[in-house]
């Protein structure tokens, strides 16, 4: 499965197209739409939140509520866009620009991608680079989601620790409409007024807060992926994936970092086997990933996620134009985005493993694709 997207965040629209995808699979706006909610929630968004309610439209690819296996195409409408016609036209000789932002801010690509492409205005940057991107890609992970699904794997994102305060609840999937009802999607209620409090405080600074982001993935199969080659590792793919979402700064699969301060007697997973399980591990410090496989225990992948780059009390920085010293830019921006950050991170995990089945079982039908994973796992359960 392989997929482009493509739009600015104050253009028309958001596109996607989607290839690969196995034809049979049940798909409708309703298995994509509660994603883009979710991405959209969370205390301590701004303003663009309440203009925008995402909505997928599917323009190929879907018939009768099933896949067919062309190529599937998406789009996202802009709602804000009627505001932004004028500054975003497309068409020549449009100058003086309208809004043009030449003032970079520090943690945001306007600099460096200003150099890059030669861009004096840094809209042209800002436009793409915007988190606003994500809104496609946590459309096509919600797809991959629902083949998944499909497949008998289940997910959770959650937030273990926001703003340097941790959960003290730890997580079970018995917590998992404590996790979708939290308006920050902690398991901890105590730990979250603590977090909204933070925010609050934050918002009168003009500050702004990261945290730590937690997907979790059971029912996958042992064997997805490869240590044969650098580039089949999942953990390798999964990490490319999550260092992908704008503002995340570090990965780890299950307790990697903890596990680098420990000897390995206290870090890997003993194996045990009975005839009713199967193969499994007494423990899951390695968070279900081995040489770049899965092992069929549950994935655990964890990032990082720095507080947003747009300051409302902005830093030092240069005009790219006149060189003056000047504040940086200030653009409409959220406080925080670290709950919707969890429901992303889970989103793109999805898309990774969805892939990783689909190069596994091949097969052009859904119903091929479930007949080769079952047989998978009683081969592997018997082994």
């Amino acid at each position: 499965m392989r997929f482009l997207s493509a739009g600015e965040s104050h253009g028309p629209q958001l596109t996607a197209v989607v290839d690969g995808l196995p034809a049979g699979l049940p798909l409708s706006a309703n298995d994509v739409n509660p994603w883009l909610k979710k991405r959209q929630g969370g205390y301590g968004r701004g303003r663009r939140m309440a203009i925008e309610a995402d909505r997928v439209f599917f323009a190929a690819g879907v018939r009768g509520g099933r896949t067919t296996g062309a190529p599937l195409a998406l789009v996202i409408e802009n709602r804000d866009w009627k505001n932004w016609r004028e500054i975003m036209d497309p068409a020549a000789g449009n100058w003086p620009r309208k809004k043009a932002l030449t003032t970079p801010r520090p943690g945001h690509a306007d600099l460096t991608g200003g150099i890059k492409y030669g861009h004096k205005d840094l809209r042209d940057v800002l436009e793409r680079a915007s988190a606003r991107e994500t809104a496609m890609r946590v459309a096509v992970g919600a797809i991959a989601h629902k083949l998944l699904s499909e497949l008998g794997v289940e997910s959770i994102g959650y937030v273990p620790e926001f703003a340097g305060i941790a959960s003290t609840v730890p997580f079970s999937w018995e917590l998992r409409e404590t996790i979708e009802t939290s308006q920050v999607r902690m398991t901890d209620p105590e730990a979250e007024k603590r977090v909204i409090e933070a925010i609050d405080r934050a918002r009168e600074a003009g500050d702004t807060l990261g945290g730590l982001l937690e997907a979790r993935f059971r029912g996958l199969v042992p064997g997805l992926g490869s240590y044969t080659q650098y580039d089949r590792k999942l953990d390798g793919r999964i990490a490319q994936m999550v260092m992908s979402i704008p503002a995340v700064k570090g990965v780890e699969i299950g307790e990697g970092f903890k596990n680098a301060a420990l000897p390995g007697s206290q870090v890997h997973d003993a194996i045990y086997r009975d005839d009713e399980r199967g193969w499994y591990r007494s423990s899951n410090r390695a968070g279900g990933l081995e040489a770049g496989m899965t092992n069929g225990e549950e994935l655990v992948v964890r990032a990082a996620l720095k507080p947003i780059a747009t300051l409302m009390k902005p830093l030092h920085s240069v005009d790219v134009v006149s060189h003056q010293e000047a504040d940086a830019a200030r653009e409409r921006s959220d406080v925080t985005a670290v709950p919707a950050a969890s429901v992303i991170l889970e989103a793109l995990t999805a898309i990774v493993l969805a892939d990783a089945y689909l190069e596994k079982f091949g097969g052009d039908t859904l119903d091929e694709i479930k007949e080769r994973v079952s047989a998978y796992r009683r081969r592997a359960r018997e082994y």
